[in-house]
């Protein structure tokens, strides 16, 4: 049996759980998340305390255990929580801000590249050189993080673009000289 689809997921104070066939709903202090299950999944929610089972052992069974209670423990953590992705923008003239609700990069092109937030989704932006992605759905956020980072990803000779707060960019070394 999958251990993580074993552990029981604890609903906190405040974090109303709500079933409805396959569909479930997540409501929290930082908003409401709702989320329709794979058939097969039984879900059952006694004394704030949400398990997740599987029919049998068949292998599309066995993936979806784990998978199952991942997302339902993302929901509630999502809904108490939230989650949030950093990004930082390094390279001269690199650039980041906000218009409005909107995100504005200034990352080399002859044009802006601008993000409208959809879908819950907040942006921050601290530093001209840094980028806060924030919201409940934690699906969406990284979502959303891949695609700002997908604009302009960092390249192996200078490290230029954008990257996740932390990331490592495996670097090369330059063309070698012409010898004599």
């Amino acid at each position: 049996m999958s251990r993580i689809g074993r552990k029981p997921i604890q609903v906190p104070n405040g974090v109303d759980v709500n079933l409805d066939n396959n569909k479930i709903t997540v409501k929290g202090p930082k908003g409401t998340l709702s989320r329709e299950l794979h058939k097969d999944m039984k879900v059952t929610i006694e004394a704030n305390v949400i398990n997740v089972e599987r029919p049998s052992d068949h292998k599309l069974h066995r993936s979806l255990h784990g998978t199952t209670r991942s997302v339902v423990a993302n929901m509630v953590s999502g809904v108490t929580e939230g989650y949030s992705k950093n990004l930082e923008l390094v390279g001269v003239g690199y650039r980041a801000s906000k218009s409005g609700e909107k995100l504005v990069l200034n990352v080399g092109y002859s044009h802006p590249v601008e993000f409208i937030p959809e879908n819950g989704i907040e942006f921050e932006v601290p530093a001209q050189n840094r980028i806060i992605i924030k919201g409940i759905d934690k699906e969406a956020v990284g979502s959303i993080a891949a695609k700002v980072r997908e604009v302009r990803p960092p390249e192996p000779y200078k490290g230029k673009g954008i990257k996740y707060e932390g990331e490592r960019i495996l670097r090369k070394e330059g063309k070698a000289g012409k010898k004599k």
